[in-house]
C-alpha cells in the first residue's frame, strides 16, 4: 500500500492516491464496500490520460486512512462519509471536482452534492439517488429475494456478525465479490492487493456502524446530527448529475428506487446502463465508467 498521500480532515486523516496532471480538470473517485482504490486503477489511468487530475481516497476505516483521535466515533453513517469527501475537496483545494462513486462511495458523492453543491461541479453515481431514507429502511421490508441477497447486512446487525467480520475479513469480502460479480474474469492479484485495506484497525467498527445506522439501529455521531436531519427530508440534488443504472440479469434485478425520472433530482443529465448488480465496482467495465466521467466533464465545461 504505497504511493499514497494524506490530507487532514475534521475527523479523519484521509489517505488518497493521485493520478494525472495536478493542473487538469479534477475528479474524485470513491469506492464502496468491500473494495478500495484498486477498483479504479484502470479508470483512473484512462481519465489521467484524458487530462484529468484524479484523486482516489481510501474511505474512513479502510487502508491508511485513520481517525484523528480515540474519541472520534467510528461512524460509517452517510453524513460522515460525505463530510470526509468535503474535507478532501477543501483540503486539497480542488476546484469543484466531478465526484463519482458506487455503493458507499456513491452515497458519499450524492450526499456531498446535496449538502455542498458549491463544492461540486458534477455527480456520477451508480444506482440513482444513492441516499439512505433511514426512517423507511428501518420499517419497510424489501422483497424476500432482496432480503436474502442482503444477508451480510443482517449478519452485521449482531455481535456474532461483528466477530465474524473481524475473524474472516478476507473470506467474507471474497464471498461478496463472488456473489456480486459472478462472471467477472478478475485479473490475477486484484483481490490480494485490495484485501490489505481491510486490516485497518477501525475497519470492522466502521463497517458495522454503517450497516446498523442505515436501519436506525444505532445513533449516529452527534457532530453530523444537523446534516442527518437535512438528509432525512430527502432533498433534491441540484448539481448536474449522471446515473449509471443496473440492468436486469439472471442474477439480480434492478433496485427499486433508481429511476432518475422518479427521484428528487433537480438537474439530471443522462442515464447510462451498466450490466450486473449495483454493487459491482468499475473495474470490470472501465470503458463505460471512464466515459461517464468524461461526459460529465464535457457537460460541465471542464475540458
Amino acid at each position: 500500500m504505497s504511493g499514497f498521500e494524506t490530507v487532514r480532515g475534521s475527523q479523519v486523516e484521509i489517505a488518497y492516491e493521485r493520478h494525472g496532471d495536478a493542473e487538469g480538470w479534477p475528479v474524485v473517485l470513491l469506492h464502496g464496500f468491500p473494495y478500495d482504490p484498486r477498483c479504479y486503477d484502470e479508470v483512473a489511468a484512462r481519465l489521467a490520460a484524458s487530462g484529468a487530475d484524479v484523486v482516489v481516497p481510501y474511505l474512513r476505516g479502510y487502508g491508511p486512512s485513520t481517525y484523528l483521535a480515540p474519541d472520534v466515533p467510528r461512524s460509517g453513517q452517510q453524513a460522515a462519509l460525505a463530510g470526509d469527501l468535503c474535507d478532501l475537496i477543501t483540503g486539497l483545494a480542488l476546484d469543484r471536482p466531478i465526484v463519482a462513486g458506487f455503493d458507499w462511495g456513491g452515497r458519499a458523492a450524492c450526499v456531498a452534492s446535496m449538502l455542498r453543491p458549491d463544492l461540486v461541479s458534477g455527480l456520477v453515481t451508480v444506482g440513482g439517488y444513492n441516499v439512505h431514507d433511514i426512517a423507511a429502511m428501518a420499517t419497510v421490508p424489501d422483497e424476500p429475494v432482496e432480503e436474502r441477497r442482503n444477508w451480510y447486512q443482517w449478519y452485521f446487525h449482531s455481535e456474532r456478525g461483528r466477530a465474524g467480520l473481524d475473524r474472516n475479513r478476507r473470506a467474507l469480502a471474497r464471498q461478496l465479490w463472488d456473489e456480486w460479480s459472478p462472471t467477472w474474469s478478475e485479473p490475477p492479484g486484484v483481490f490480494e492487493s485490495t484485501a490489505g485495506s481491510f486490516d485497518n484497525p477501525d475497519f470492522v467498527a466502521t463497517v458495522v456502524h454503517f450497516y446498523r445506522h442505515r436501519y436506525g439501529l444505532v445513533p449516529g455521531d452527534p457532530v453530523h446530527e444537523t446534516d442527518e436531519a437535512l438528509i432525512a427530508r430527502q432533498p433534491p440534488i441540484a448539481v448536474p448529475s449522471s446515473t449509471r443504472q443496473p440492468t436486469r440479469s439472471r442474477r439480480r434485478r434492478p433496485p427499486r428506487r433508481t429511476s432518475s425520472t422518479s427521484l428528487p433530482w433537480s438537474n439530471t443529465g443522462s442515464s447510462m446502463p451498466v450490466t450486473t448488480c449495483r454493487r459491482r465496482p468499475p473495474s470490470p467495465s472501465p470503458t463505460r465508467s471512464s466515459r461517464s466521467m468524461l461526459d460529465a466533464a464535457d457537460a460541465g465545461g471542464l475540458r
